[in-house]
């Protein structure tokens, strides 16, 4: 029996397994719309951004208080200036100054 069919398949598996691999390790989650703008202005818009980027980017909001303001939102429509975000309860002014530089409504 010859070595080289053998010799052939197993440098084919090798070949496969590496690409497998590779793009395994080089593949990453997309960024979502609202992310990528976000990345580019700097800013988070409180008319688009999700509980989970709300609670992650901004100083003193938890889970709760995110998932208040999209409540909000949800309820009486967008935000017309980042100073309604006193509306939500639990929003207080020491909490919208310490994330003001951030917000956005646009």
């Amino acid at each position: 029996m010859s070595k080289k069919p053998f010799a052939v398949l197993l440098l084919s598996c090798l070949a496969v397994l590496s690409f497998n691999v590779s793009a395994a390790e080089t593949s990453q989650p997309a960024a979502s719309v609202t992310e990528q703008v976000q990345q580019v202005s700097g800013l988070i818009n409180l008319n688009t951004a999700d509980a989970a980027t709300l609670e992650a980017e901004l100083v003193g909001i938890g889970q709760v208080k995110a998932q208040a303001i999209v409540d909000h939102r949800n309820s009486n429509g967008p935000f017309a200036s980042v100073d309604e975000l006193l509306e939500v309860k639990g929003i207080g002014p020491a909490t919208l100054e310490k994330n003001r530089a951030k917000l956005s409504v646009n």
